[in-house]
Parts: structure tokens; C-alpha cells; sequence
């Protein structure tokens, strides 16, 4: 197929016209990209300096962090400064090609390998649940770099296969206006200079299906590690139930906003603009709280660094004092 392209940039319509509502974009969408990057970043700091949250769990929810503050990174920062300062004379806000194509594909490698990051995580969940005292046998270091490393590699696939089939072989001979506060592949579609209903297939079934498979997967994994729970303790229940349920509303909140948008082909709906913000945006911020406030062992270890912190400040702020005094101290004639 020849690509007969001719657009150079794009026009992103963003998530309001309104000047005034526009305003109020920014600061929300600001004080969210800062809380998503201070509490991921917080998680990762935490759990690599800590020699208690050594379990393989704890190496999955790093991971997560660092996928959830890329991520986030993809397309925030674009819808900031759109809104406060980058305007051409038109005050519409432009992005190139070549930058459409990269966000594109950042946000599908980094938001695939985050669902199969978290359909990892299940699996974790499952072992530690259903067979506790072959927990560290199974969960080795070497095959929890393999499955991160299977996460990657999905991701990279998925977005690879995407980018490919956007940027190269399809047409984009004007208008160059998307409809979005971002380049996704419905709203580019639309801008197609050809029939995109093949096309729209086979993006729901590389994306929509893609979640929709992990997504059931995950059902499944969570249907057997509850039924396995019968045989457990009233404690030991109550504490595994309280990680599944974490765990449980990460993927509602991240996958199924994803089934919602992908699985549709070449539909565009008025309402999957403010479903797009929450799983690029709302999502990476709400699952580090998530973690943390049901994780009593991540909270003490939070507590840990910053009372570390706080002393070595205090320790630094005394030696400097300390030898100023002796600086200024006055020798006899």
C-alpha cells in the first residue's frame, strides 16, 4: 500500500474550547501529573532502599510505578503546556507528525506492558495464596526478570505493530484536525484518506482484544485464588483478600477504560475523551495510593525513609554549624 501522506502536523482540538474552562484544565491536570510523578517516584525510592520489601510483589509494584510515571509522561506534559503556553497564531495547538507518531507509540508501549505487568501480578497473588511454602521456590529472581522482561517484550510488540501500521502504510492527505487532547488511533482514523472499517477491526483486535483477553485472564486468576481461600485461616484470609482487592481495583480502573475505548471499531464516542484522561492520567495516580494505603509494611517503610532523611539533614545542618563556629572562632594574639 502506498502512503500518499501530505500532512506535516496535526491540530488537537484538546478537551474544551473554552478559555475559561481551559484554565481550570491546566491547574487540574497539572496538580495530577505532579502527584503522579511525586507518589510513583516516592513507591520506587521506597521499595529499592528498603531491605524489608524485598518479595517479589514488591518488585512487580516498582516496575508498575515506573511504567505508571512514563506513561503518564507520554501525553501530560503535551496537554499542559498546550493549555498554558504553546499557540500558534491561530491559537490552536500543534503537534508534528513525527511527535503524533512517538506519543502514539509511547502510549501504547508502555500501557500494553502495563497490562500484562498486572496480569502478572495476579499470577504473583495466585502463588502466594494457593501455594505459600513454595512461594520463593517458584517466584525466583531469575523468572520475575523474565516475566518483567515478557511485559516489556509484549509491550514493544504490540506498539511496534501499531506505529507500523499508522505511520507507514496509511494515508494522511488532509484535514490534519484530531479531535482529542491527544494522537490515539481512532481519532487519527478518522482523518484517513480511505476506508478505515479493516482497519478499525484491526485495531480492536489488537488493542480491544488484547485487554479484553488479559482482563479475563485476570477474572479467571482471581475466581480461583478466592475459591482457594476457603481453606485458609480468618486472618491469613483477611490479609490476602486485602492485597487481591488492591490489586482488583487497579485493573478496573486501568483496563477496563481501555476495553471501553479499543474494543469498538472506528467508533468515536463524545465521552471517550474523559475516559482516555482517566487512564492515562487518573489511573498512574490513583494506583500508588492504592498500594500504600492498604500495604502497612510500604507505610512503615515510607515512614522509615523520611525520618532517615530528616535526620541526615539535621546531622548535615549541625557539622555545618559546627564548623562554622570553628571557622569563626578567634585565635589569641
Amino acid at each position: 500500500m502506498e502512503n500518499n501522506r501530505n500532512v506535516t502536523e496535526f491540530i488537537l482540538i484538546g478537551l474544551t474550547q473554552n478559555p475559561k474552562m481551559q484554565k481550570v484544565v491546566f491547574v487540574v491536570f497539572l496538580i495530577l501529573y505532579m502527584v503522579t510523578l511525586s507518589s510513583n517516584l516516592l513507591i520506587v525510592v521506597t521499595i529499592t532502599t528498603s531491605q524489608a520489601l524485598s518479595s517479589p510483589m514488591y518488585f512487580f509494584l516498582t516496575q508498575l510505578s515506573l511504567i505508571d510515571t512514563i506513561y503518564s509522561s507520554s501525553s501530560a506534559p503535551k496537554l499542559i503546556i498546550n493549555k498554558k503556553y504553546i499557540y500558534n497564531y491561530y491559537n490552536k495547538k500543534i503537534i508534528s507528525f513525527n511527535g503524533c507518531m512517538a506519543q502514539v507509540y509511547a502510549e501504547h508501549i508502555f500501557g500494553a506492558a502495563e497490562i500484562i505487568l498486572l496480569t502478572v501480578m495476579a499470577y504473583d497473588c495466585y502463588v502466594a495464596i494457593c501455594k505459600p511454602l513454595h512461594y520463593m521456590t517458584i517466584m525466583s529472581h531469575r523468572l520475575c526478570i523474565l516475566l518483567v522482561g515478557v511485559a516489556w517484550t509484549g509491550g514493544f510488540l504490540h506498539a511496534t505493530i501499531q506505529i507500523l501500521f499508522t505511520s507507514v502504510w496509511l494515508p494522511f492527505c488532509g484535514p490534519n484536525v484530531i479531535d482529542h487532547f491527544m494522537c490515539d488511533l481512532y481519532p487519527l482514523l478518522k482523518l484517513v484518506c480511505m476506508d478505515t472499517y479493516t482497519l478499525g477491526l484491526f485495531v480492536a483486535v489488537n488493542s480491544g482484544f488484547v485487554c479484553l483477553l488479559n482482563f479475563l485472564l485476570l477474572l479467571v486468576s482471581y475466581m480461583v485464588i478466592l475459591y482457594s481461600l476457603k481453606a485458609h485461616r480468618l486472618e491469613g484470609r483477611h490479609k490476602a483478600l486485602s492485597t487481591c482487592v488492591s490489586h482488583i481495583t487497579v485493573v478496573i480502573l486501568f483496563v477496563v477504560p481501555c476495553i471501553f475505548v479499543y474494543l469498538c471499531p472506528v467508533t468515536t464516542l463524545s465521552i471517550d475523551k474523559a475516559v482516555a484522561v482517566f487512564y492515562t492520567m487518573v489511573a498512574p495516580m490513583l494506583n500508588p495510593l492504592i498500594y500504600t494505603l492498604r500495604n502497612t509494611e510500604v507505610k512503615t517503610a515510607m515512614r522509615k525513609l523520611c525520618s532517615n532523611v530528616t535526620s541526615d539533614d539535621e546531622t548535615e545542618s549541625v557539622s555545618f554549624v559546627g564548623s562554622s563556629n570553628k571557622g569563626n572562632i578567634v585565635q589569641p594574639s
